[in-house]
């Protein structure tokens, strides 16, 4: 039994560690991003929904938009026609 490394395959990309954690932040923040539309789906349910925690928690959905698509961009290469 030897600890050779597993064979290197030249036909994938190497692994940027900085996009790989970025990936993994743009998926935290997608879900949590789908966690506050249930959240507000769930209070705009209720007999009398409080109108305002619903602002705030709309308020903190578009920030999270803002920031999904600011780190999508810098995972998308610009790419000119």
């Amino acid at each position: 039994m030897h600890d050779d490394p597993p064979p290197v395959n030249d036909e994938d990309p190497p692994v940027d560690p900085a996009q790989e954690a970025a990936r993994t932040r743009l998926h935290e923040l997608k879900q949590q991003h789908q966690d506050l539309d249930a959240a507000i789906h769930a209070l705009g349910l209720s007999a009398r929904p409080d109108q305002l925690q619903i602002a705030r928690l709309k308020k903190q959905k578009l920030l999270l938009r803002d920031l999904i698509v600011r780190i999508e961009d810098t995972l998308t290469p610009d790419i000119i026609a």
